[in-house]
């Protein structure tokens, strides 16, 4: 069994909404991580694009790229401008060495509308949009395997697969050897779900893991207020392993059983200046070589 821990830079910068931590810079996240202890991160959008730039920052830091979110379109845009944003984002990490590609479909999404109630207006796939979706998914799989990379699609709160429900549709209709899925502890606590069952299920095709931890009044006064996922995120209902309501012990001991072999990465959207994403970092590497020995 191969772990290795990351850390994604969602905690010094927030992709989705650019004015939380504006001011951080690529380096300072990087730095900050591997001072953390963690040896790997997923990319973000302040990261260089110049693959040898890229790569000198990380190697000098002793760090690696594990992987890098692709938003997927298959139910808002052609097959061809899908593929042809996969194919470049996929050589993009194929270069960097990573062995994953995260994907999760934005055609009808609503988590990055931040007035639009999280779970009032939750998107639900009809059959012609589980169709296109499975169907894109693995030709997604097939490119990956051009490149010996495998897909692993990501669950994700305010989108079509979210629930138990929807991911064993989703798990239950596409190619194994094509569709693999991302374990994300804190959206499937959030959505309601049960994360060992789903680990429990599924832990032949999960190839990357995402351990998030809640707060659970946050939680409840997102559902109680009809708050957005941003909104949500805003008022910091996600945080770091070892700070909210879940015990990873028994996470742990799943993925410890099942010999999994791949990266987790701790995966915490939060304010930086609410939550200083250093110590936060720190905080969290040693609570989970506590729970894990990691």
């Amino acid at each position: 069994m191969t772990i290795k821990l990351g850390i994604a830079p969602i905690g010094w910068t927030n992709d989705d909404m650019p004015q939380l931590g504006s001011s951080n810079t690529f380096e300072q996240a990087i730095s900050e991580m591997s001072l953390a202890g963690f040896t790997g991160t997923e990319v973000g959008s302040k990261f260089p694009r110049d693959i040898d730039v890229l790569k000198h920052a990380l190697e000098i830091r002793n760090m690696s790229i594990a992987s890098a979110w692709f938003s997927s379109f298959l139910l808002s845009k052609s097959w061809e401008e899908n593929e042809e944003a996969f194919k470049a984002h996929r050589d993009f990490l194929h270069a960097l060495g990573s062995k994953v590609i995260v994907v999760s479909e934005q055609g009808n999404s609503i988590q990055g509308q931040i007035d639009t109630p999280l779970f009032l207006n939750k998107p639900v796939y009809t059959e012609e949009q589980w169709e296109l979706v499975i169907n894109g998914l693995e030709k997604y799989g097939e490119l990956a395997h051009e490149k010996g990379m495998e897909i692993v699609y990501h669950h994700h709160m305010g989108t079509g697969i979210q629930t138990t429900e929807e991911i064993e549709y989703l798990m239950d209709n596409t190619d194994p050897d094509k569709v693999n899925l991302l374990f994300d502890t804190g959206h499937l606590v959030f959505s309601g779900e049960d994360p060992l069952y789903i680990y429990d299920k599924y832990k032949d095709r999960i190839k990357h893991i995402h351990f998030k931890d809640i707060r659970k009044p946050e939680m409840e006064k997102t559902i109680a207020k009809n708050r957005s996922f941003l909104n949500s995120v805003k008022a910091g209902t996600f945080t770091v392993p070892g700070d909210g309501m879940i015990d990873f012990a028994p996470i742990w001991e799943k993925i410890k059983d099942s010999g999994y072999d791949g990266w987790i990465v701790v995966e915490a959207e939060q304010d930086p200046d609410k939550a200083n994403p250093y110590e936060y970092a720190k905080n969290t590497r040693a609570y989970i070589n506590k729970v894990t020995g990691l």
